[in-house]
């Protein structure tokens, strides 16, 4: 895969149109959750660890520790260097940077642990009072 499709946070390729088989819908969707990132176990368990213990459940942790190493992979850095970062950072403030890491590589139709207020017009706010 290449590194431009996973700083896109996708996890979908177009199929092979040089095959037969290449036009089916099923090729198409084959590549989700099929992003190559391997660790070793050292890190693994070191993310697992930091992260279940910081989320206070293991299956938490799991999830979180895997969002973070795909987005540490689509910024090519180092995994240990953001776990480094994040134990040197006191607990109040934790949130808020894992929160911005994880953002760093969504798409900008969304944002994790970010509440928007819907903002209404004054005319249609006059017309519902009225």
């Amino acid at each position: 895969m290449s590194s431009t499709q996973i700083s896109t946070a996708s996890n979908l390729q177009g199929p092979n149109a040089s095959t037969s088989a290449g036009n089916s819908a099923n090729q198409y969707f084959t590549n989700l959750y099929t992003i190559d990132l391997s660790v070793s176990a050292d890190v693994n368990d070191a993310l697992i660890g930091f992260f279940g213990e910081y989320a206070g459940n293991p299956i938490a942790g799991k999830n979180l520790a895997g969002a973070v190493l795909y987005a540490a992979k689509a910024q090519n850095i180092d995994p240990m260097t953001i776990l480094d970062n994040f134990t040197k950072l006191p607990s109040s403030q934790l949130n808020s940077y894992i929160l911005a890491f994880l953002n760093s590589t969504r798409v900008p139709t969304s944002s994790l642990g970010v509440r928007t207020t819907a903002t209404t017009s004054p005319l249609i706010t006059r017309t519902i009072l009225v």
